[in-house]
């Protein structure tokens, strides 16, 4: 298997630089659009019921960049160091933009879900840098051997390109966002499902294209990827429900947290690595892409699926409590 995936870092993929352009602003479009629903008694709410928020940022930005730590250096002797460094990455995003539908179709916590979520957009622009700065760093001085690729033992991580980056794509959308919802709110309310629909079938779209783009080398590798994204999704997902049991939550929080840690923004994840400032053309990024687009479709099949498991399991309960 290993000498199988080791080819994976020397893939060009094809995307291109316009491929490249419309993906940032989609991202963009994505989090002027996660922007509009937010009000300020979701941010208000950190601090009115800080027990399930502390509890869901933990297991977001800590738990969750550790549990995939874990999990590369187990497997690490198995798969090429760029496969890791994308599972990472993936990790230390911020929460997808589907996981509030996610949570509503699950009857979980909405407000909890909705909370992290104005979390995570802002407080992406810190940790998200710093969690793959620090794990991507400390992965790669753990592997750091005559046996590694030149290539990725000489990688530096910029925190501050990181963070460059990511204020051009979450943070001025997310301020250009709340500013038009507070100057229009009206037209923000006939407008915002549209748009929230609209950057979930761009996005889905874009990973769409690039797979057709690059179709013989996904057939060639996705046999071994499906299973890594498989087990590291439904680690996020596990260990965030566990960790909300740990907390003595309601079973609603455990579902919103669980699917808040499994549902990342992968798409945040493939804009970072096609942008040459942060993983210049001689970095090998075709592992990390690899993981990346097929997180991107991979948790909204895993995310659809336990939700509607456990709404099913929430409406026999009312339905027997009647």
């Amino acid at each position: 298997m290993f000498e199988v995936l080791s080819q994976i870092d020397n893939v060009k993929l094809n995307f291109g630089t316009e491929g490249k352009v419309i993906l940032q602003m989609t991202i963009a479009f994505i989090m002027f659009g996660v922007a509009l629903e937010l009000k300020i008694e979701d941010f208000k709410r950190l601090f009115y019921t800080p027990k399930p928020v502390f509890i869901g940022i933990i297991s977001q930005f800590i738990l969750m960049p550790l549990i995939t730590f874990l999990i590369v250096i187990i497997i690490g002797a198995h798969i090429p160091v760029t496969i890791g460094l994308g599972m990472i990455l993936v990790a230390s995003c911020p929460g997808g933009n589907i996981s509030n539908f996610m949570s509503t179709l699950a009857r979980g916590n909405i407000a909890l879900s909705v909370s992290l979520t104005a979390f995570s957009s802002i407080g992406g622009l810190l940790l998200t840098p710093f969690n793959f700065t620090f794990w991507g760093g400390l992965y790669m001085h753990f592997y750091e051997n005559p046996g590694a690729d030149g290539l990725v033992r000489n990688l530096q991580i910029d925190t501050w390109m990181v963070l460059q980056t990511l204020i051009i794509l979450l943070g001025i959308p997310i301020i250009l966002g709340l500013l038009f919802q507070h100057r229009f709110p009206d037209i923000t309310l006939k407008i915002v499902k549209y748009i929230k629909a609209f950057s979930i079938l761009a996005f889905f779209s874009i990973v769409i294209i690039l797979f057709i783009k690059n179709y013989d080398l996904f057939l060639g590798y996705i046999r071994y990827i499906f299973f890594i994204v498989l087990f590291h999704n439904a680690a996020a997902l596990s260990g965030g429900y566990t960790l909300g049991s740990i907390a003595s939550l309601s079973k609603k929080d455990c579902k919103t947290i669980s699917i808040e840690t499994g549902i990342q923004n992968s798409a945040l994840a493939l804009a970072l690595l096609f942008d040459p400032a942060i993983f210049p053309e001689n970095i090998p990024v075709g592992g990390m892409a690899y993981i990346a687009g097929w997180w991107g479709l991979w948790h909204i099949v895993s995310g659809l699926t336990i939700a509607s498991i456990w709404s099913g399991f929430s409406l026999r309960n009312i339905s027997n409590e009647e």
